[in-house]
């Protein structure tokens, strides 16, 4: 299945708007006088490097460098552009999910990119979920399903929360979606498909 989805993140132009999924990941935004700054630690180089290039797409600077757990850790520059979107998923000092949202096409490839990982020799797949914003998971899982992606929580009350993706419609929904995997062996392994 080589044609392009109408869906499929590749058929819209890139956006700021699209980090948002970054933030239903374990993305974290920082605002500052200059604006906000959107920053997600990873577990591969592949997923930094696909995130980097994502986030120069919407026409922003990104910067590679490690966390204080030595991770891949991929940030934007603390820009006035991002200002509306840190508004939107902060409530005071805390992560929050705009009420109503659902994550299109491209904010469904970059939530892949932060978190997405295949279970169960592709039968299964799951969304990751920020651990340190529970309140924001029912939500997202809410978002997911008004996408057309009706997930099931797991690992809630772990350091690995997630949603997970199960039958072959729902998986071929994602996959029309988010595209093709970055060219890369690791991120082919670990993208979503539906056989």
């Amino acid at each position: 299945m080589n044609q392009l989805s109408f869906f499929s993140a590749e058929s819209l132009p890139p956006s700021v708007t699209d980090l948002r999924g970054l933030l239903a990941s374990t993305g974290q935004v920082v605002v500052s006088a200059a604006g906000a700054r959107i920053s997600v630690v990873v577990d591969s180089e592949w997923r930094a490097e696909a995130i980097a290039d994502l986030i120069a797409e919407c026409g922003l600077v990104s910067e590679l460098s490690r966390s204080e757990e030595n991770r891949p850790l991929v940030r934007t520059a603390s820009v006035a552009d991002l200002a509306p979107l840190a508004s939107l998923w902060t409530k005071g000092a805390v992560k929050a999910m705009p009420p109503g949202w659902v994550p299109g096409s491209r904010e469904l490839r970059a939530w892949v990119l932060a978190s997405g990982k295949p279970e169960a020799e592709g039968e299964r797949y799951v969304l990751g979920l920020d651990p340190h914003a529970p309140e924001t998971h029912a939500p997202l899982a809410q978002a997911l399903m008004r996408a057309g992606i009706a997930p099931t929580q797991i690992g809630t009350r772990g350091p690995m929360p997630g949603l997970r993706i199960t039958g072959r419609r729902r998986m071929m929904r994602l996959v029309e979606n988010v595209g093709p995997p970055p060219e890369n062996m690791d991120a082919r392994a670990s993208w979503p498909h539906a056989d």
